[in-house]
């Protein structure tokens, strides 16, 4: 399976408001490995940023003034991009700057060039209900080393974000080992005998019993004897 993580910079929050992409960073997968087959441009987006936008990727105006305009790499992107799985944080955000850079060359929606879009904050979102689950808050939760990343900038946190969708879909493999599948779609997944497998049985001492004990009763006072061990036993 091929996948493409990617991200963009743009000089503001809005594509239907005039704001252009900047900077576009790719990172290729492969069966859920990095192939340093990667894809990454500064473009020239024809406008200043907005000085909010400078202070969150500190790209100046000047430095993209002779890079290439989207229109002229229009097409190794695409070529680079087409039917594989993108993984993008926050997806619509940058599909829809997509959307409107591929709608100024002539071209349809970025989804007809793809086989899907997956978004990784959708995904966090249900699996952290109620935390912070930007990059930086998922590299830490997750173990990423993001140390580098000062300012944002779009090939490095795509590569980051490769990281986070590999732990945060980790499990998949494991899942599938009875089905004789992968989540990578490659190799196919090996049972393993557990019966093999000899597992101590841990008895609780008598200081653990009574602690365990003491909690029964706390929980059996604070809901006023309805506890549904002590319903169960005056049956």
């Amino acid at each position: 399976m091929r996948q493409i993580v990617l991200d963009t910079e743009t000089t503001g929050l809005s594509a239907e408001g005039g704001d252009r992409i900047i900077e576009i960073g790719c990172v290729e997968l492969l069966n859920r490995k990095l192939t340093g087959n990667n894809l990454h441009f500064y473009l020239n987006p024809e406008r200043d940023s907005h000085e909010d936008a400078l202070k969150v990727h500190g790209i100046s105006n000047e430095f993209l003034r002779d890079k290439p305009k989207f229109a002229e790499v229009a097409a190794e992107i695409l070529d680079y991009l087409r039917d594989a799985e993108i993984i993008i944080h926050n997806a619509a955000f940058d599909v829809g700057f997509l959307n409107k850079e591929l709608e100024r060359v002539g071209q349809s929606a970025f989804k007809t060039f793809v086989s899907g879009v997956t978004d990784t904050l959708a995904m966090a979102k249900e699996m952290f209900p109620g935390k912070r689950n930007s990059l930086d808050a998922l590299c830490d939760r997750l173990g990423v080393d993001n140390s580098g990343r000062t300012l944002h900038g779009a090939l490095l946190d795509a590569e980051l974000l490769a990281d986070v969708y590999i732990n945060l879909t980790r499990g998949q493999d494991a899942l599938l080992i009875d089905s004789g599948e992968s989540a990578s779609g490659g190799t196919q997944a090996v049972r393993v005998d557990l019966t093999q497998f000899v597992l101590p049985v841990l008895s609780a001492n008598d200081s653990e019993l009574a602690a365990h004990d003491e909690m029964l009763t706390q929980l059996d006072k604070a809901s006023g004897g309805k506890t549904v061990w002590r319903l169960g036993s005056s049956a």
